[in-house]
């Protein structure tokens, strides 16, 4: 096992302050031969992810049909997009118009930041939630149980743009690119509003979505001596309306479909999309957030960079009256504010049982 290797990176645990390795330093130590028993992360063998079964694909929507097609395309591609939410939970996006080259920056971005000595990083270190940047390794060693083999950054690009100072560009490209992304996902919030036989604004009109919240998550995974042992992020479901995601050449995203995990491959350039919580609540379970885990690999660095977007953060979701009625369905959940919300799943609470249960009716 490699000797212990430490930042400024802490956590409070017990009252007390526990200093925790950055990945990326602990990855890159020359005496790193195996997994630390604290990362160790034990999967079902019977559980592996598989790219290649064409049955287990994830859905593709052609934006440019979704949103400048003909009335009769138009149509099939929101039939689609229903079948993709309800089936699937996930899919990716085509011809969506934001710029490849736009996308690569946005990841070469965030791989300057990771790259950013250790020391320079720790003005960005704070355990608060909601603070507008923050930085860490893990999740939250306070509760979890084995540690993730994984750097992030994330900051709030909406409903204000904030941004970093260094590296050098990062604020420029993450503006163009919070900005790009988050008129994708309106487009995407349309549709499945559409698809649900609703107004192609009410979604967006019910969840204050013009005060609705925007994260860029950015992920860092490094080279893993043995990744069967390890894991980026383990098996969750995402807290907001709908998470927009791109990475890398490197995959790792496996997806839990009909109890088996299967590994995400996207085209270049798509987007990859879910369903989050604050869906699942409006549609009274419909439209799935499902389950799925970031896995890591022993050959070179994977970056990803997550979008989720949400409701402002004092609204609560609750089942759309037009649909409960449509379908003679009781509500299945109470209400709650997405502020709430994503506190108790960054809670032990969330550890105990799925956020979405706490709600259940």
């Amino acid at each position: 096992m490699a000797p212990a290797v430490t930042t400024s990176l802490t956590e409070a645990s017990n009252g007390h302050e526990t200093e925790v390795a950055s990945i990326k330093r602990l990855a890159g130590s020359a005496a790193l031969s195996s997994v630390p028993s604290e990362y160790t992360y034990t999967k079902n063998p019977n559980e592996q992810g598989d790219a290649n079964d064409p049955e287990h694909s994830i859905p593709t929507i052609d934006f440019a049909l979704l949103t400048s097609g003909s009335p009769d395309q138009r149509a099939k591609v929101i039939e689609e997009l229903g079948r993709a939410c309800e089936e699937w939970g996930f899919f990716q996006v085509n011809n969506h118009g934001v710029p490849e080259s736009l996308m690569k920056s946005m990841i070469d971005a965030c791989h300057r930041f990771f790259d950013l000595p250790e020391e320079e990083k720790k003005e960005f270190q704070t355990k608060n939630l909601l603070d507008p940047i923050r930085c860490g390794t893990s999740a939250n060693v306070a509760i979890e149980k084995v540690r993730l083999w994984r750097d992030f950054l994330k900051v709030i690009a909406h409903p204000e743009f904030n941004s970093l100072y260094k590296p050098a560009g990062y604020s420029e490209v993450s503006l163009e690119f919070s900005k790009r992304t988050r008129e994708v996902a309106t487009e995407i919030l349309k549709g499945i509003s559409e698809s649900l036989g609703l107004e192609a604004d009410y979604i967006a009109k019910a969840m204050n979505w013009d005060r609705g919240l925007q994260i860029l998550a950015a992920n860092y995974y490094p080279a893993c001596p043995q990744p069967d042992k390890a894991i980026g992020i383990p098996p969750h479901t995402d807290h907001g309306l709908v998470t927009l995601l791109i990475q890398n050449e490197m995959g790792g995203l496996e997806v839990k479909h009909k109890d088996q995990w299967v590994l995400v491959n996207a085209a270049p350039g798509a987007f990859i999309v879910n369903i989050g919580d604050q869906m699942q609540i409006l549609t009274n379970d419909k439209y799935k957030s499902i389950w799925h885990r970031a896995v890591v690999n022993n050959k070179a660095t994977r970056i990803s960079i997550a979008v989720p977007h949400g409701p402002s953060l004092d609204t609560p979701a609750l089942p759309i009256p037009e649909l409960l009625e449509r379908e003679g369905q009781a509500p299945k959940y109470i209400g709650m504010t997405y502020e709430k919300f994503m506190e108790l799943q960054a809670s032990p609470a969330a550890y105990v049982k799925p956020c979405l249960d706490h709600l259940r009716i």
